[in-house]
């Protein structure tokens, strides 16, 4: 990642600060986008921009704009903003499908839609998006969240069509995320089957490498330990 500059949607959660920490330890300018407020000033080499939600179209270009502007490029968008909801499909409630749908959708695609001018100018354009193995196959009360992430699903396949040749875009699917909140959820739960944030960065961070530059359109499941 040595000299790359690398924007992180949802970069204050516990994916996104690894992810993040990681990327900038290999070398690269950091980005950090977030809907939590942020105070951190800006420094040459990273700056965090709060306070942006990126379901809505006209806040996630001024962000990914101003990002693009004090770093003075992009060479890879990381969208891991998203959100979660447990709720079956006969007694819950539709305003929790309109909400997935933004979190998890509107976020990817509204960033993505501001990142890809930047992308298509740099050498080695990448997008990661964060999809679900969950989104495979849903189970009871993961009606809202599936389809969400499903769709993610398609949106990279179709942005991976429409841009090959200018700008890789690929997903990756974990399985349950070892994270406290997780923990605190699911006390009982097996952590040692759960993926990693660190496991999941070296494979996001992989694709938006220069040794990813072959792979454009995957959907990569990632973690659920036999």
């Amino acid at each position: 990642m040595q000299g790359k500059v690398v924007l992180v949607t949802g970069a204050r959660g516990a994916l996104g600060k690894v992810v993040a920490e990681i990327a900038r330890s290999r070398g690269a300018r950091v980005a950090c986008i977030d809907h939590a407020p942020s105070q951190v000033p800006p420094t040459p080499d990273r700056i965090e921009i709060g306070g942006v939600d990126l379901s809505d179209a006209a806040q996630a270009r001024t962000a990914v704009d101003s990002a693009a502007k004090h770093l003075g490029r992009l060479d890879a968008l990381i969208n891991i903003a998203g959100g979660f909801a447990f709720e079956t499909v006969g007694d819950g409630d539709i305003k929790t499908w309109q909400r997935m749908h933004a979190l998890n959708v509107l976020t990817a695609l509204n960033a993505s839609r501001a990142a890809l001018p930047h992308l298509a100018a740099s050498s080695a354009g990448r997008i990661v998006n964060i999809g679900a193995k969950g989104a495979l196959q849903a189970g009871a009360g993961m009606g809202p969240y599936a389809a969400s992430k499903a769709g993610v699903h398609r949106l990279t396949e179709a942005l991976a069509t429409e841009w090959k040749g200018m700008v890789t875009v690929n997903a990756v699917l974990p399985s349950i995320i070892d994270t406290a909140a997780n923990r605190a959820d699911m006390p009982k739960a097996d952590f040692s089957r759960w993926v990693t944030p660190q496991e999941l960065a070296e494979v996001i961070l992989f694709l938006a490498s220069d040794a990813a530059s072959g792979v454009t359109g995957a959907l990569i499941p990632v973690g659920g330990r036999v």
